[in-house]
């Protein structure tokens, strides 16, 4: 932290160059792991023209991200997804960013969002429900159905709408996303108009979501909501200032489309690497479910309840470690600027990645096994506050993440009281990094009931 003005960052040499664009594409955790793991915390990466610098370190994500988060605009992968998303608040930034923050804020704030409880209740309940008519059968995908519950949610919470009534809006969102990320491995240089399957299921995707956006801005205006504060509602009356109705449609699309993407998988991620790793740790959920019955007992979970499920967050936020819901966040610098001692210049490509972050030997005894007591409230700690940010940090900070972080408290303690999941034998979930770190493959799980001795029945 105290090297000279100037100095570079080692990396590997420039040769190496066509290895590491495999990787970007096959294996993007391992190469930022190897990267890190093999020059320390400041790497620099020259691909041709492009230069990124991978910073790993707490005061360098937080200097980036907050100190002088003003020098530092949306990178590599959000830049080239502007292609697939649009400008919607992940991608957006300087006026339209700020105006786009300040339409939605409002529908995030605290008192909002507790009146929100009972909707997840509902849901995380009905999923319960769900998941018991597969005792003793075949295994059932828990993400998919994990994933249906966080975008009914999403739609009742922030729409004011049942998003159920609209088929196929997942796949358009995955559509999207490969499109997106596409955009990044291949630094947006292959032609959209190329014939690829992937361009074609965007385009198709693409179309698909805007028919849905269109309908949801029709139902509104035709039905406006009774409390006229949820998302919907909001954009309506933002855009209806654009003095050009084809830039109001076009920022509804992007506005809406981001948020319905962004809003519900983040959460769906983080329940499903929970319950994948719950599942390989019987103690821990023996532990959760100590906690859910002796909070809850045999009612109806409420909001006032959330502060007892220490133990719950707990394991939330060891999960959110491991396998953080955003596993990085790229930069670009905007001028010169200097990051622990390191030159960047303008135009670099800086990337702080919570993931690795998050498993910095420094800062994590053991760091890659999972540990809820990392968490425990009632241990002082001496680890700065930037070596754990799961949902990012500095003015960019997630803006969904209490409801977020509410919705998979309920979740997974309903589902910890009545229920125990278990992984199929022999598989393995593999990290898929997308826009959030999504579980490849889904999680098949078999269901068993409780017994009244807290073990599960034969």
């Amino acid at each position: 932290m105290t090297a000279p003005r100037g100095r570079v960052p080692p990396g590997p040499p420039r040769r190496a160059a066509p290895g590491i664009l495999r990787q970007l594409r096959a294996d993007r955790l391992g190469l930022m792991s190897e990267a890190v793991s093999e020059y320390g915390d400041a790497v620099r990466v020259a691909i041709g023209p492009k230069k990124l610098y991978i910073f790993n370190h707490p005061d360098h994500a937080k200097h980036v991200l907050a100190d002088n988060a003003a020098n530092y605009h949306k990178g590599i992968g959000y830049t080239e997804a502007k292609r697939a998303l649009g400008d919607g608040l992940l991608t957006s930034e300087g006026a339209l960013w700020k105006e786009q923050r300040r339409t939605i804020q409002p529908v995030f704030q605290h008192k909002r969002i507790a009146a929100q409880a009972d909707v997840i209740v509902d849901e995380s309940l009905g999923l319960v429900e769900r998941l018991r008519a597969h005792q003793g059968s075949d295994p059932v995908d828990v993400l998919s159905e994990v994933t249906a519950l966080t975008l009914g949610v999403l739609g009742a919470t922030l729409l004011d709408t049942d998003l159920g009534a609209f088929e196929s809006v997942e796949h358009s969102f995955e559509a999207v996303q490969d499109q997106a990320m596409f955009e990044m491995e291949t630094l947006g240089l292959v032609p959209r108009w190329l014939p690829l399957k992937g361009q074609r299921a965007f385009r198709a995707a693409r179309a698909h979501l805007e028919r849905v956006v269109g309908i949801l801005v029709a139902q509104r205006k035709a039905n406006p909501s009774e409390s006229g504060d949820d998302v919907l509602t909001r954009l309506i009356a933002s855009t209806a200032k654009e003095a050009d109705k084809r830039v109001a449609d076009r920022r509804m699309r992007d506005e809406l489309v981001t948020l319905l993407l962004a809003g519900h998988e983040t959460t769906a991620s983080t329940v499903g690497w929970t319950l994948d790793l719950v599942s390989q740790h019987p103690e821990v959920s023996d532990r959760l479910r100590e906690e859910a019955v002796a909070v809850y007992g045999d009612r109806r979970p409420t909001y006032e309840d959330l502060p007892r499920l220490r133990y719950t967050n707990m394991v939330l936020q060891e999960a959110m470690r491991l396998f953080p819901p955003v596993w990085i966040l790229p930069r670009r610098a905007v001028g010169d600027d200097e990051v622990g001692g390191y030159h960047v210049p303008a135009g670099a490509e800086v990337l702080i990645s919570p993931y690795t972050l998050h498993r910095h030997p420094r800062y994590w005894v053991d760091p890659l096994r999972f540990d809820p007591e990392r968490f425990d409230p009632d241990v002082r700690t001496d680890r700065p506050r930037y070596a754990h940010i799961p949902f990012g940090a500095g003015p960019r900070f997630c803006v969904g993440n209490h409801l977020g972080m509410m919705e998979a408290t309920f979740i997974i303690s309903t589902l910890a009281r009545e229920l125990r999941l278990e992984k199929v034998p022999g598989f393995r979930v593999k990290p898929e990094p997308m826009m959030s770190l999504r579980l490849g493959g889904g999680l098949p799980m078999t269901v068993h009931p409780w017994t009244s001795a807290g073990r599960i029945a034969a």
